[in-house]
């Protein structure tokens, strides 16, 4: 595998894995309730399902994006919620523990798939619009959200400095997004040096907004 397709893959696996926290809880929360005999099964369906549904979402996302400007705004919504991702601080109260196989498995489907809008999206335009690269990228990394949620929360609490690296992987995806529509690239060929380090650029200041939004709220790491 070169490393034309090998760099999209890492970032497709990297985005997934960062914001697969809050999937990680949902399917915790979801299935909490079931006896210890159908929590797998709950975990093994709801995720089943989920990855199917991420995977149509996501291609649909690959089709809207190749209409003229939808990748400029679609970079410009991917910036929004890597900052979102920084400076977050709501909990998950509200995800409701399922009492039944199928109410667990549900919650898990339809939570993942109103969560994971910042997943399709970012992975979206990671792909280059290689679906291939998407169901790689899923198989490999929801298994490792699935088996290993808790190693990455625990991972996330201890180490926070992974969200700010998660955040600037987001900002790198969005801003190759902005570089990469087509009515933006035409007009991006005469200034070469915008175009190589406008994604650096964007890192650092999201990253920079991020950490002093943070810090003026006293959750700054």
């Amino acid at each position: 595998m070169n490393w034309d397709l090998l760099e999209p893959l890492l970032i497709i696996i990297s985005i997934d894995i960062i914001l697969g926290g809050d999937n990680a809880v949902v399917i915790a929360l979801a299935s909490r309730n079931l006896p210890p005999e159908q929590r797998n099964k709950a975990i093994l369906l709801g995720t089943g399902l989920a990855i199917a549904a991420r995977v149509l979402l996501t291609m649909v996302a690959l089709y809207l994006l190749q209409i003229p400007f939808l990748q400029l705004i679609g970079g410009l919504l991917l910036f929004y919620i890597a900052m979102k991702l920084l400076t977050d601080t709501e909990d998950t109260d509200h995800i409701k523990a399922g009492d039944s196989l199928a109410a667990a498995v549900k919650t898990i489907v339809f939570a993942d798939i109103v969560m994971g809008f910042d997943n399709v999206l970012a992975i979206a335009g990671a792909s280059h619009n290689n679906i291939v690269l998407v169901i790689i990228g899923l198989l490999v990394s929801v298994p490792i959200i699935v088996w290993g949620s808790r190693i990455i929360l625990v991972l996330m609490d201890k180490f926070p400095l992974l969200i700010y690296f998660g955040a600037g992987i987001l900002t790198y995806t969005a801003a190759e997004m902005v570089m990469e529509d087509r009515y933006i690239l035409q007009y991006m060929e005469d200034y070469p040096l915008i175009h190589q380090w406008f994604a650096v650029v964007m890192v650092i200041a999201v990253v920079t907004l991020g950490y002093f939004s943070n810090k003026r709220k006293g959750t700054a790491v």
